[in-house]
């Protein structure tokens, strides 16, 4: 893996931080794989999906997001997990950030997602690919992001969404990093796929 990510030129290389190095990758246009089961081979190394179960009755419908050491956020720290909400406009693209030490834990609990997450760790197995994950109301998935995945989403359909998502440490503007949606280097196709 070092002669993998030694052979990165200098100008693509964004960040690095006790041993993680980041770096832009080389991808051609397009989506990736988009990743429709739970255990799917193309998932990114470290992260992780788990369905979100929902109770539904006559008045609407109960959906638990997270249990304190459970689940995908298990091993997140009471003392210093954080939890956050966004809420989106329907079309409105929020991409790419990243996070040298910070892990995400994704609950999109309102609205439909086109989840995008690029692989930046330069000595990891699936540096500079691509996953496409299609989550919300119609698709309850919980999303584990590591650090070092770029991740970030456009609102699909003609509804706003709800992410609620918990972070195993405090809000740091410091280990909050950023990359144009519209970055050449990650190519990502956020046009409606006709097929």
């Amino acid at each position: 893996m070092a002669s993998k990510a030694s052979a990165i030129p200098e100008a693509r290389r964004i960040a690095s931080s006790a041993g993680l190095e980041l770096a832009l990758p080389e991808c051609e246009k397009g989506i990736g794989e988009v990743i429709s089961t739970l255990h799917s081979p193309h998932l990114i190394d470290g992260v992780l999906i788990e369905p979100v179960t929902l109770w539904p009755d006559d008045r609407g419908y109960f959906l638990e997001v997270q249990r304190v050491g459970h689940g995908l956020a298990a091993a997140f720290p009471a003392e210093t997990t954080q939890i956050s909400a966004a809420v989106n406009y329907p079309g409105a693209i929020k991409a790419f950030h990243y996070h040298l030490h910070q892990t995400d834990c994704w609950t999109p609990v309102a609205g439909l997602l086109q989840v995008a997450l690029v692989d930046l760790r330069a000595g990891s197995r699936t540096y500079g690919a691509r996953n496409t994950l299609y989550t919300g109301a119609l698709r309850p998935w919980q999303i584990l992001i590591p650090p070092g995945v770029a991740h970030g989403y456009k609102v699909i359909g003609t509804e706003g969404s709800l992410l609620v998502y918990l972070t195993d440490r405090h809000y740091d503007p410091s280990d909050e990093g950023r990359i144009p949606y519209d970055d050449p280097h990650i190519h990502y196709d956020w046009e409606m796929q006709h097929k």
